[in-house]
């Protein structure tokens, strides 16, 4: 039986202070049930039909000493065709399992989710930052918080340009710079929607930025084309009326499936997703979307090529934001072999990072209810609630 078990292809961790994430990777769907135990705390994961030996072998050496709830991953034969996995944890979670269906590279996956029992309000730990920053409390005079979406990550590399460049190591890589640059200005803070190798789900980034009552939302992209000699900037907001462009209608449903790639557990109704995805009318906001996007293009453009002078227009779930302001930004394309040697590099790293964060501050001069006066205008998004 053991010898005919399901084979396993891969076994992979992804540890981050939001949640850590255990992929388990096999060539038929996995049968499995999920148990916690006390004293000391563990999970307890028992799959049925596994090859043992694959399994062990796949698994050994997968925990990273910074992982901030498993402390180590010990696998055995628990009966005759039940193989047992147990999380020793550093902190109780509350943990999830889910199956997901062969999808792009990936076979079947059984996805375990380990989320801290208090998770962390990012709402706090801003305030708190912005304390720290400037030695007193600035809750009466909040500065202008910009969120900092980048693209994909853990499980969803995004795109993979020629010489093995994956766009969620680049994305990170810029949207890292662009928060240490916004950090940087007066009045203004950038809080980050990942800030590791770990995946988000599409609706959870635009929870996080509506949590911390951002004013703008920013997400860095480096996608690629089926074209290798496509490139240039480009600049997204959302439509409510269709695509401007089969190109643009193309990489909207290319970033759509980042949730299908990155494994989300659709059996969890999220309490923020209800909010997120509200049927209301976003004409205002995608009008402001548009004015802060052509300014930040029109940076862009002053370093690179721009693929489209103009906003392009999509359904990216990203953007679907009812009250926030919010742009995708195609730093360049990874598919192309020039670009993707720029995107490498970290001095055009900066450069990017510091054109996006010069056209924000062009719309914030611009149109100043894109910042604070907006805040004091909207009770309900005062950050002293």
């Amino acid at each position: 039986m053991l010898a005919q078990g399901i084979g396993i292809r891969s076994v992979r961790m992804w540890p981050a202070q939001d949640y850590t994430r255990l992929t388990i990777e096999s060539t038929r769907a996995l049968q499995h049930e999920l148990m916690t135990l006390d004293n000391p705390a563990r999970v307890v994961v028992d799959i049925r039909g596994v090859d043992l030996a694959a399994l062990q072998r796949e698994a050994a050496n997968k925990v990273l000493a910074n992982d901030p709830y498993v402390a180590q991953m010990r696998v055995g034969q628990f009966k005759p065709d039940v193989v047992r996995l147990v999380l020793d944890l550093k902190a109780p979670v509350r943990p999830q399992a889910f199956t997901l269906a062969p999808v792009g590279e990936y076979g079947h996956r059984l996805v375990l989710d380990l989320y801290p029992v208090d998770p962390p309000d990012p709402l706090m730990a801003l305030l708190r930052e912005q304390e720290e920053r400037s030695g007193q409390s600035l809750l009466q005079q909040p500065p202008v918080v910009v969120a900092i979406d980048p693209g994909h990550g853990g499980e969803d590399p995004g795109a993979i340009g020629a010489r093995g460049t994956k766009e969620k190591d680049v994305t990170l890589k810029v949207a890292r710079k662009l928060k240490q640059l916004i950090d940087a200005e007066p009045g203004m803070q950038a809080v980050l929607t990942r800030d590791g190798d770990y995946f988000v789900p599409l609706h959870m980034r635009v929870a996080k930025a509506r949590k911390v009552r951002a004013d703008l939302f920013v997400s860095v992209h480096a996608d690629a084309f089926i074209k290798p000699h496509a490139r240039g900037s480009s600049v997204f907001a959302l439509s409510e009326r269709g695509a401007t462009s089969a190109a643009a209608r193309w990489l909207a449903n290319r970033e759509n499936e980042s949730d299908l790639i990155g494994g989300v557990n659709l059996d969890v109704k999220d309490r923020y997703l209800a909010q997120t995805l509200l049927d209301l009318s976003q004409t205002a906001t995608i009008s402001d979307s548009l004015k802060l996007g052509k300014l930040v293009l029109n940076e862009l453009g002053n370093i690179n090529t721009l693929h489209k002078d103009y906003v392009e227009q999509a359904g990216f779930a990203v953007l679907k934001a009812p009250d926030i302001p919010s742009i995708l930004v195609e730093t360049a394309f990874i598919s192309n072999p020039e670009e993707e040697r720029r995107l490498n590099d970290d001095a055009y790293q900066t450069r990017l990072a510091q054109a996006i964060v010069a056209g924000i501050k062009a719309y914030l001069q611009k149109y100043p209810r894109g910042g604070r006066s907006t805040i004091a205008a909207n009770p309900s998004r005062d950050r002293n609630i």
